[in-house]
């Protein structure tokens, strides 16, 4: 009865994120306000590759990161990322594996990134992604798919830059009466000051309106910095904190809904090395 209820409980939440035309369930809740700063020549990290994987064709050492968050505190819609990355002569390698649901429901991703500059103006990048959905009781179905970016660095502190996840609209199981979505979407960010970015995400779901994205990061201190940002398409407002330590950076933050409520976050990113000071 119990896993009967918790079942139910599970299935009502997805369609009902859903129905509020929430991101695709593998999509992060409490850390997408951080995604404008894929945009950026200074507040971008490895993590920014997932908005934008042309983002780190400029990363300047090898870095590892993950991050959890239990969405609307509920343990069945669990979403992790782990990703890491190297650059290279030849560009930047990286690697992502995405994991959100439970043992009734879960999608898992991997991916391959890879991504480098070329020209002064213009960075690329690309990621290869093997997509995996499992339904308790009725097996799990598997597909290839892409995802394709480019960032142009308009001025030293205005960059803009376009992402399109699943262009090719790839279908679900032998029968292939299902698909992933595609998702298309389009940033700016602005470095105000050496302390202070502000950044927007203009992001098109197929078969979903229009939702925007806008977060703003604040460098309070070399080691302490907030976040924040808002999502119109999921009625979502984020918070967040993060302190800089010696390997990297530790990021706690939290998203809220007003019918569904919180969904907290934590990050970890470690460098390989402490990137060289410009």
């Amino acid at each position: 009865m119990l896993l009967a209820l918790r079942y139910v409980v599970t299935t009502l939440i997805l369609l009902l994120s859903a129905a509020l035309k929430a991101q695709i369930v593998r999509a992060s809740l409490s850390n997408r306000y951080a995604a404008p700063g894929a945009y950026s020549n200074n507040f971008s990290d490895i993590f920014s590759a997932t908005a934008n994987q042309a983002s780190i064709a400029s990363l300047k050492t090898g870095a590892f990161g993950v991050y959890g968050e239990r969405r609307f505190m509920l343990n069945d819609l669990a979403s992790y990322t782990a990703i890491i990355a190297a650059p290279t002569p030849t560009g930047t390698f990286g690697l992502q594996v995405d994991y959100f649901g439970s043992s009734f429901f879960n999608e898992t991703e991997l991916g391959i990134i890879y991504a480098r500059k070329i020209s002064s103006a213009i960075d690329i990048g690309a990621k290869f992604n093997y997509h995996t959905i499992k339904v308790a009781g009725y097996g799990n179905v598997s597909v290839f798919n892409f995802d394709i970016g480019a960032i142009f660095h308009l001025t030293e502190k205005l960059i803009s830059g376009v992402h399109v996840y699943n262009p090719t609209s790839s279908k679900l199981g032998k029968t292939a009466t299902e698909k992933l979505e595609s998702i298309y979407s389009w940033g700016l960010g602005y470095e105000v000051s050496k302390q202070v970015f502000i950044g927007t995400e203009i992001i098109k779901h197929e078969g979903q309106p229009v939702s925007l994205i806008a977060g703003l990061r604040y460098d309070l201190h070399a080691r302490i910095f907030i976040r924040a940002g808002i999502s119109t398409g999921i009625n979502n407002n984020s918070v967040g904190v993060g302190l800089n330590v010696g390997f990297g950076r530790i990021d706690l933050n939290t998203a809220y809904h007003p019918q569904l409520g919180f969904t907290p976050g934590i990050l970890l990113l470690i460098n390989f090395k402490k990137p060289a000071e410009e």
